[in-house]
Parts: structure tokens; sequence; C-alpha cells
């Protein structure tokens, strides 16, 4: 296919993916069950965090978290006692984040509520950034603690050259605006057009047969050079092309 031609294909799919459908089996319906943002932006990035895997046990597990903190994320984060968390370190949770990993994410959101409004204040992006590299990396300053611990394996660094897939997962969810009802656009101050494309083993190997990416290897140069190439489809909405990644790599159409 040429330029022209693979833009429409990819198009068409992405339009034929981005639809409510998509939510149901998803773990982006976990933070749709909410409307208050903070709760929104909590169970996001819960549900973001563990995403590897089966995604009916991803759905399970987030279900776990939530009733943990009794439907009402915020609220428990702002108002938990020590004995809950205490009592959260023991549970399993979900493959390798476990209770410890939970509490840990539980006393992180509490310190950064106390200071912010919202996770968006921590990942603004700059007028000279053309993607989130160094945002990723401002929120993980603010929300980690600088003492080393087991739960930072779970907050990817792209200056580390990871992926960081699942931050990039949940910053679609907040940031990308439609009226298809999947993305939930909660965040006023980023520019969608920020956006990159979650790369993990389907959409690499979908954009590999592509010839939308040429690296072998799923990291974040490769995130940088997909970014590349779907901007120039759509400079102003390069995520929605995950939709038609995504679908394609489901469906196995290019098998």
């Amino acid at each position: 296919m040429n330029f022209e031609e693979l833009k429409n294909f990819l198009d068409e799919k992405a339009d034929r993916y981005n639809n409510a459908d998509f939510i149901n089996d998803d773990p982006v319906q976990i933070p749709h069950r909410f409307s208050v943002k903070q709760d929104v932006e909590i169970a996001g990035f819960l549900a973001a965090t563990i995403s590897w895997g089966n995604r009916k046990a991803i759905l399970r597990s987030s279900d776990k978290m939530l009733d943990i903190m009794g439907y009402s994320p915020y609220d428990f984060v702002m108002n938990h006692s020590d004995k809950d968390l205490t009592d959260i370190h023991g549970k399993s949770i979900h493959r390798t984040f476990n209770g410890e990993d939970f509490a840990y994410f539980i006393r992180q959101f509490n310190k950064i509520y106390k200071e912010y409004e919202s996770l968006e204040n921590l990942f603004l992006v700059n007028e000279d950034e053309s993607n989130f590299l160094h945002s990723i990396e401002r929120f993980r300053t603010g929300f980690l603690d600088s003492e080393k611990h087991r739960s930072h394996k779970h907050v990817s660094s792209p200056y580390k050259n990871s992926s960081a897939k699942r931050i990039i997962m949940f910053l679609r969810w907040m940031v990308r605006r439609d009226k298809r009802g999947v993305d939930l656009g909660i965040w006023q101050q980023i520019d969608p057009r920020h956006l990159s494309i979650p790369l993990d083993v389907h959409t690499g190997n979908v954009s590999r047969k592509l010839g939308l990416i040429f690296r072998t290897q799923n990291d974040w140069k490769t995130v940088e050079e997909l970014d590349r190439m779907v901007r120039q489809f759509d400079q102003n909405d390069p995520a929605k092309y995950d939709f038609a990644l995504f679908g394609l790599g489901v469906t196995k159409e290019l098998l």
C-alpha cells in the first residue's frame, strides 16, 4: 500500500473499532464506572497499571481493588486508616502487583491529592515537548518516593527506554476526546496531539506488518518511530490509530 492507501485503510479500521462496544471487554470500562474526576483517575491508573495478561483477569483484579476501596477510590485514598493499609498488604491482587504494591499506591495517591487537585498536574506537557517522554518522568518523580521501593517497577520509565505502554494507555483514556464514548477525555490542559500509541507485542507486530515501524524491540525508541509515522496520518489525533492496530491484532486480519 502507498501512503494514501495505508492512511485510508487505518482510518477505516480506527473508525470501525472506536465505538462503545469496545468498552465491554476492555480495562477502560473500569474508570467509566465513575463520574467524579479523582475517582476516574485513581480507578483508571490502577486498572492501567495491572493491564497485562488476560483481559478478563485484569477486570477481575480491578474489581478486587475497587471492592477493597468500597467502590469510592478517592474517599478511600484520602480517608483510609493505617489498619486499612495493613490489611491490604497480605492480599493477592494481580500477578506481580501484590497487596504491598497496592498499599504503596494508595499512600502515594494520598500524597499527590493533598497537593494537587488532579493527576493531570503531574503530566502537563511543556511547549517545546512533542510527546510524554519528559512528563512521564516528571510524574514518576512526583508520584514515587526517592527511596527505592519494589512498587517502582510498576511505573515504567521511558528514560530507561521502556515503552511505558500502560501509562501511555492511561493517558489516552484521560486526554483523548471525541464523541465515540471510549476515551474519557476529562483532562483539558493537555493536547491530544502529544499522545502516542500504547506499544505492546500485538500493536508492535501489526505495525511491523504494515511497515509503520522497523525496529524489532518494543521500547521507547520504537514508540517514537511509530509516532513519526502515524502523526503524518493525523497530527492532531494520532492515538486514534491505536484502535486500528488493536482491532487488526484481535481479528488477525493481516495473517
